[in-house]
């Protein structure tokens, strides 16, 4: 092994003490595993100890120049992957994901200052690029009821998605919170609440969400419905044993619902983005909100979902109009 890996190995059993999602440790290790090739094929260094300020600059152009998929950490996934087959394969790589990369070596080089390094960390200084936030995919009245129509209940898996699709909906919770749900430790039917363990939410934080009497209805009938055919403590077990439904597939059942009533780049997170979107357009305080959607403070809140269009502004003003509103003398 290079002196890298073993670098990047100490990092990585780092982040696991820490009880990082794996998601995010995933997106580390690809980042850093990049990079490292990047900085010994290029670079000729062989240690994250010898890269300095100039050969950070030189990757960052690099990584705008080069395109989409073109690299890849280890040449024997090409036989599988197949990158190449790709719509989006060699395009240019977004500044938004750029700038996820710097963000996650930043993370490591404060690891290796703090533990390694001697010299200047060379990403203390590195800043960001200009990117223009994509907005969120918001799904109207019309749309979300056509995507629940499409379901086919008789079947428990769809009936099952059609239930998992209402309660993101509904309370907001992440597609991974909402998966783990144990019904004997999480599930709250009397007060409509579900209590997340911060062992399965992304902040690694408990918090607790509600849903609405609607949703305390839904979720009855189809608790009753899943214990005729499976004996599981779980709120959304797989059919054929007691087993949480993976999130990659449930997303691909997701996507395959969307292509059903011709919705494009819709992801199970957009549920969530509605519920926000909704909830702000009803009213709720932003301190309200982010607390239900496990944010660490009320900036990522702002950041992530104040981006109301004018026909939501429009929308929003007609309850507030201070003539319409004004009383009667």
């Amino acid at each position: 092994m290079k002196k890298f890996d073993y670098e990047i190995d100490d990092f990585m059993t780092y982040c696991s003490s820490k009880n990082l999602s794996k998601k995010t440790m995933r997106s580390y290790e690809q980042t850093l595993k990049l990079f490292a090739r990047y900085m010994t094929e290029e670079q000729h260094v062989e240690t994250s100890k010898d890269v300095t300020d100039e050969m950070v600059r030189n990757y960052i152009v690099y990584l705008k120049e080069r395109g989409k998929y073109t690299i890849v950490s280890n040449e024997k996934t090409l036989k599988f992957n197949k990158p190449s087959n790709r719509t989006d394969y060699s395009k240019p790589i977004k500044n938004v994901t750029i700038n996820n990369y710097i963000r996650n070596l930043k993370v490591y080089y404060n690891f290796m200052e703090d533990n390694y390094l001697t010299k200047v960390n060379p990403f203390r200084k590195v800043k960001f690029l200009k990117a223009q936030r994509k907005k969120k995919t918001f799904l109207d009245d019309e749309n979300f009821h056509k995507l629940l129509k499409c379901l086919d209940t008789s079947k428990y898996a769809e009936y099952r998605d059609y239930i998992i699709i209402e309660l993101i909906f509904d309370t907001g919770m992440r597609i991974g919170e909402t998966l783990t749900i144990d019904m004997t430790t999480d599930l709250d039917l009397d007060h409509r609440a579900i209590n997340l363990q911060a062992e399965n939410t992304k902040a690694k934080i408990a918090r607790t969400v509600f849903f609405s009497q609607k949703m305390y209805e839904e979720l009855k009938r189809w608790i009753k419905f899943k214990d005729r055919y499976i004996e599981s403590n779980l709120l959304f077990p797989t059919q054929l044993r007691d087993k949480s439904l993976e999130i990659n597939n449930f997303e691909k059942n997701y996507r395959k619902y969307c292509e059903r009533i011709g919705i494009d780049e819709f992801s199970p997170h957009g549920l969530r983005n509605n519920f926000a979107k909704r909830c702000l357009l009803n009213g709720m305080d932003l301190y309200t909100l982010s607390r239900i959607l496990g944010h660490s403070s009320v900036k990522v809140t702002e950041e992530c979902y104040l981006d109301l269009d004018d026909e939501d502004l429009r929308k929003n003003y007609q309850k507030y109009s201070p003539l319409m509103n004004l009383k009667r003398g």
